[in-house]
């Protein structure tokens, strides 16, 4: 019997996001489960995905930041694609979060829908329903995952400014 192929999942986006932002600190599941509101057992099957992929290195304990880039860039609009939904209350995302939000002006809001949210606006399916949680306690995970939603639905001023901003941010620190 062969053995199945990991594939990628939504969830394993925001993990790596996660583990990016946690570089310089010591994580382990748990914390990492804790922070973004997912099971113990989710996130190890996160990271072995993703390094199956090669989008870790150094046994697991760094992004590859370029690899992650490239599946950003050129691969996240494809594999996890959405369409701006019913209007819904919720929690701005893509170009109507910060940073975006500074630099389009726009007068049609995509949201994240949740119960709590106090923003009127097309609704964006987040990579995982716990996302909301997750955003509420860490601003910078909310301003990367606002950027990858303006990548997946934005026209192509939104994606290429979304792009300029993660690039920044994720090669900031690679060696070129």
């Amino acid at each position: 019997m062969k053995k199945a192929i990991p594939m990628l999942r939504p969830q394993d986006i925001v993990v790596l996001v996660k583990l990016l932002i946690e570089e310089n600190e010591s994580w382990t599941q748990i914390s990492l489960a804790k922070s973004l509101f997912l099971s113990q057992s989710e996130i190890s099957e996160s990271l072995k995905r993703t390094s199956y992929a090669r989008l870790l290195i150094n046994k697991g304990k760094e992004v590859a930041r370029q690899p992650f880039m490239d599946l950003l860039q050129y691969g996240v609009p494809f594999i996890f694609p959405q369409q701006p939904g019913i209007a819904s209350r919720g929690i701005p995302t893509a170009h109507s979060a910060a940073p975006l939000a500074q630099l389009i002006s726009s007068n049609e809001n995509y949201v994240w829908p949740y119960y709590k949210g106090n923003v009127k606006g097309k609704s964006i399916l987040p990579f995982y329903p716990t996302v909301v949680q997750a955003v509420e306690q860490d601003a910078i995970l909310y301003e990367y995952l606002a950027l990858i939603d303006a990548v997946r639905v934005g026209r192509a001023r939104e994606r290429n400014l979304s792009l300029e901003l993660l690039k920044e941010k994720i090669c900031q620190k690679m060696k070129l």
